[in-house]
Parts: C-alpha cells; structure tokens; sequence
C-alpha cells in the first residue's frame, strides 16, 4: 500500500515558491543570487497597518477564538471595500475571511465542485489553480492565449472548451503570471457568454489596485449582471498592502455558498488569526496612498524591465498592463547554443540561467506550456537591474 493517498500524492510542489526557496537557499549559501521568482512587494507593509495590529497584539479579546468566518466588523469592511472598488454589493454575510488567498481559492472550488465537473482555466495561468481544482475533486481544462494575443482568451476560445461537464469559468484579471489586463468590453462580452451557458464564474480580483498607463481594473461582477447569484470574489491584502506574511484573503459570493465554505472552514482551519484580522481590518478601511507610492515603483520597474527584457535576442516580452510580473516569450532562444549547451524548453532555460547567471526565473511550465519565463518585478531597482543585466549578458552569446 502507497504511504501517501493519491489525491495528495498527485500534487505538485508550488513552483514559484520553490524557485523563491532556491534563490534564498543559495543566497544563504554564499551565492549572489538574484530572485525573480516570488509574486511579493519588496515594500513593508504601511506603518497604520502595522500600528494597528501591534495595539491588537496587547488586547486580550485577540487571544481568544473568534468566528470561523471572520470577525464581524471585517467581514463588513470587506462588503463596504467590494462596493468600492468592485462596484458590486453584498451583505457582511456574504464573506468568509481566510488565511490568505489560496485557502479562498481552495474553499471555493471544494464549495462548488463534485467529481468530475470542469472547470475552465484560462492559460498562462497561476500555478495553484489547476492544482486546488484537483484537490477539489473537479477537472481543469486550460484554454492558452498566447502573446500575440495579448495573453487574453477569447469567447470563441472558451466556446471551443465547453462540454456538458463544465460548471465553472475562472477569470483573472489584472493575471498572474501576464500581467494582462482585459478590457471593460471584454470583460462584459466573457461575463455574458458565461451567463448563457448557465455556468459559475470565480473570479480572482487580487491585483485589482495594480494597473498601468490606460488599463484600469473591471469586476465581473458588475459588468455582468446577467450572472446574479453566480459569482464567487476571490481577494486579499497580500499584494495591495504588501501584506504577503499575514496571511489574509477572503471569498465573497451567495449566501449559501459562504455559508458552506464556513463549514468546510471551521473544520480545517477555524478562525484566521485575529491580530492580522485587525491588521487587514485597518488596510482595508484605510487610504490608498501607500498603495499609490508602491504603485508608482512598481509602474517604473514594470517599465524597465520590459526595456531591458525585449533588447535580447531571440526574447520578446509584451509590457505587461497590471500585476507585477513581466511574461516573456523565449521560444526564439529555445534550441540554440548557449556556453556550449542547448536549451529545449524553458524549464531548461530557467535552471541554466540560474545556474550560469545566479538569477532565479519562473518557467512556462509552471503556469501552462513551455516556452516563457515569468519575472516579478516587485524587487529593488537595483536588484532588477543587475539581474536583466546577467540575462542580457548570458542570452547574448546564444548562437
């Protein structure tokens, strides 16, 4: 008999963490390493924030167990921040906090699917989706938009993967690992197609502050009213607030959807800690001006790291229009000779970088086909500088 089940077993390793725990492995180890790998702001968290959970931290009501949903009054600031920046009204109710947004995007999916159902996953994709589908018992079908697309699936694309199984369309907008970013039209034409088809839309708004130059963020939810009752908002402190190590998410939809992933939670997990609650609580009914000024950095990087990407070779990297990652296309680089070596896919070319360069990238593979590398750019100036610079130096000599 196995010692592992199969269900866990057929999990796979997080691979965007497991190039950061690399990067940092070997940069403990010596190694000047430089880290593109994780999806995390360089910024610390804003100094309110960090003030209102240290004054959580000395009040003993935090030291005790709170609902398993969420404590009252963040469950209502994240309906009031939902009609805010979403457009779309819901009740206090109608939320269930989590410990960050993977728990959100794992509750979800065990929420509202039986074995079998499908689920249709527009690629490139984050590589924890197909995975907690999986877990979920339900099946991803990924659709790929490429870059001449603008890494943007159409309605025609998501047509041709309609069966009488599917039950749910993930959407993602502004996307990790592109960083596109879909038009108010698009976004209102795919809402409409997925009304028609009597299907679920789970729709992950985390990045929903991060976008650049004419892109702007646009909820489903409101663009498509057709929905009604068939809309799950994924969503969290993490990336906004920089805000990764608290470990805050949320999940916003119908009532009895909530009401059975609070169910589901109070078995695995219960209450999220009530000193981040407080922290995200004082986030999430703030100002936005620390927002902006990350914003601000994350927009110069964004564009130097397309400059510095698409002056090599054989690489060609779209500018992304939100999030802050940069998704370049090195199929131009597969197949040829670099320092002696050949690179047939880009899981290769992203160890050879690491290991000829010292700088860690996220392969293609990890988020659907081989043939692209993603980069965060949510680093230091500096580090972002030198780093292009080595890839530029090593991608040069391909012959």
């Amino acid at each position: 008999m196995s010692r592992i089940s199969r269900r866990i077993g057929a999990i796979s390793e997080s691979a965007t963490l497991a190039v950061d725990a690399k990067a940092k492995a070997l940069k403990a180890a010596g190694r000047p390493v430089i880290g593109f790998g994780a999806g995390e702001p360089d910024f610390p968290t804003p100094g309110y924030i960090v003030e209102a959970a240290l004054k959580a931290a000395t009040d003993p009501k935090n030291h005790r167990y709170s609902p398993a949903a969420g404590l009252p009054e963040l469950r209502e600031a994240i309906a009031e921040k939902t009609l805010r920046d979403s457009g779309y009204e819901i009740s206090a109710s109608q939320v269930l906090v989590t410990n960050g947004g993977k728990q959100a995007v794992y509750n979800t999916f065990a929420t509202l699917l039986d074995p079998g159902d499908e689920v249709i996953v527009p690629a490139p994709y984050w590589t924890t989706y197909p995975e907690a589908i999986q877990l979920a018992g339900g099946k991803a079908v990924s659709i790929f938009a490429g870059p001449e697309q603008g890494y943007k699936v159409t309605v025609e694309q998501l047509e041709s993967v309609l069966t009488d199984r599917t039950k749910v369309l993930l959407f993602v907008s502004p996307s990790n690992p592109t960083g596109a970013v879909y038009s108010p039209e698009q976004v209102r034409k795919i809402g409409q197609w997925a009304a028609s088809k009597g299907l679920w839309v789970v729709t992950d708004e985390i990045y929903e502050h991060l976008t650049y130059g004419d892109a702007s963020f646009s909820s489903i939810a409101t663009l498509a009213p057709e929905l009604e009752d068939r809309v799950v908002i994924l969503n969290g402190v993490a990336k906004t607030y920089a805000m990764t190590g608290w470990r805050v998410g949320w999940m916003a939809g119908p009532a009895d959807v909530i009401k059975a992933a609070t169910n589901l939670q109070s078995h695995a997990t219960s209450n999220v800690a009530n000193v981040s609650q407080r922290a995200a609580l004082a986030a999430v009914s703030g100002p936005l001006d620390a927002v902006n000024e990350m914003k601000t950095a994350f927009n110069r990087r964004r564009l130097a790291i397309v400059e510095g990407l698409n002056a090599i070779d054989g690489l060609h990297c779209p500018t992304p229009e939100g999030a802050f990652y940069a998704y370049s296309d090195v199929r131009g680089l597969l197949g040829r000779e670099i320092r002696g070596v050949v690179n047939n896919t880009s899981a290769e070319l992203a160890a050879f970088i690491l290991e000829q360069a010292e700088v860690a990238v996220v392969p293609g593979e990890a988020f659907g086909p081989s043939g692209y590398i993603r980069m965060s750019y949510a680093l230091g100036d500096a580090d972002l500088a030198e780093g292009v610079a080595r890839i530029a130096k090593l991608l040069g000599e391909a012959k």
